[in-house]
């Protein structure tokens, strides 16, 4: 019998399971390789991952979970932890779109995602029961609130860790986030080279790392015109569509004769664009607006929303793979990634 053949059952008997040395002899490769392969290794070039990919298929190949969870103490499921209500969840575009990429990343591994939302401290207290049970290989953890204890609890438990954004600038853990300053700072020179002069901003939470670097992003690009007094122009919102009309509103009842407004997200920037509609003021003609994330919700206000892009999608690719990178080799050096923001111009200013 060739090396690749299957042995043939007894009468009566259900054919023999294929095992990870037929794949590997089938593969043309070694044992390890394919082991790499069937954890969600990175560390395999694409030509063997696909041999062995084939090799599996022309199989029947399925793996022993019971037995390598009994091995390796590993159980192939990674949690992608929202400490946000389900109502953001479900209408901001930026949530799914970090989903959608990891779920991508991690499609030709043998990881399941499990989705769970954090809302109250019973969830949290449920959640960390939850991870110090072991039933996770990994934690990606959206929208890290400043004093959200969840990021030291996996610390305490040494669970591979990778957060969207951070905490502060003397962030510990893995984590990928946009060029939140940088992205603002364009976005605001772009309304001062429009003639703007009176630019008011509407932030996000405060207590999330991204909203304060967009709105210092904001201030560094006004200061370098001297235009430093802006406390007037800087109301606070949360994200939220409805968020973004209360600002807008309080925003012109202090100053009237705001000529832009740079928002922290697509969705705030919709709502702030209802506001100045009822109130008589013409986008871009009498109030240019910008928003944040370039999600679907700027292409389809009226007019469209100029927005700073952030790669959201692909933020989501890199958090799967440095969880995967951490959970391979747990004494990896942790990784801090910022990725490149473009501002997209379009009719609103």
């Amino acid at each position: 019998m060739s090396s690749t053949q299957r042995p043939v059952a007894a009468a009566g008997r259900a054919p023999a399971r294929p095992t990870l040395e037929e794949v590997a002899a089938l593969a043309g490769v070694g044992r390890g390789t394919v082991s790499r392969v069937v954890n969600g290794s990175p560390r395999v070039s694409e030509k063997a991952r696909a041999a062995v990919r084939q090799a599996i298929d022309e199989l029947g190949y399925v793996p022993n979970r019971a037995a390598r969870t009994l091995v390796t103490s590993r159980t192939d499921a990674i949690a992608l932890v929202v400490p946000e209500a389900e109502t953001r969840l479900f209408s901001e575009p930026y949530f799914a779109d970090i989903i959608s990429g990891v779920s991508a990343e991690l499609a030709d591994t043998e990881m399941q995602l499990l989705l769970v939302l954090v809302r109250d401290q019973r969830e949290r207290d449920r959640l960390s029961a939850y991870l110090r049970a072991q039933r996770v290989d990994g934690v990606l953890l959206v929208a890290v609130h400043r004093d959200d204890p969840l990021p030291g609890v996996l610390e305490q438990l040494q669970i591979p860790t990778v957060l969207a954004g951070r905490r502060g600038e003397r962030e510990t853990l893995s984590c990928v986030a946009a060029d939140n300053a940088g992205g603002a700072r364009t976005a605001v020179r772009h309304l001062l080279r429009r003639g703007c002069r009176r630019i008011a901003t509407i932030t996000g939470p405060l207590d999330l790392e991204g909203a304060q670097a967009r709105l210092a992003g904001y201030q560094e690009a006004l200061a370098e015109q001297g235009l430093d007094d802006v406390g007037q122009l800087v109301a606070n919102g949360d994200f939220t569509e409805r968020g973004g009309r209360a600002a807008m509103a309080e925003l012109l009842e202090r100053e009237p004769e705001l000529d832009a407004v740079f928002c922290g997200s697509d969705v705030m920037a919709a709502g702030a664009l209802q506001v100045l509609r009822a109130a008589g003021r013409r986008v871009p003609q009498d109030v240019a607006l910008v928003g944040f994330d370039d999600s679907i919700v700027a292409r389809h206000t009226d007019p469209p929303l100029t927005s700073v892009r952030q790669p959201t999608e692909e933020m989501g690719r890199t958090m799967a793979r440095l969880l995967l990178a951490e959970i391979a080799e747990p004494d990896r050096a942790r990784r801090q990634l910022v990725l490149p923001t473009e501002l997209v111009v379009r009719d609103s200013a």
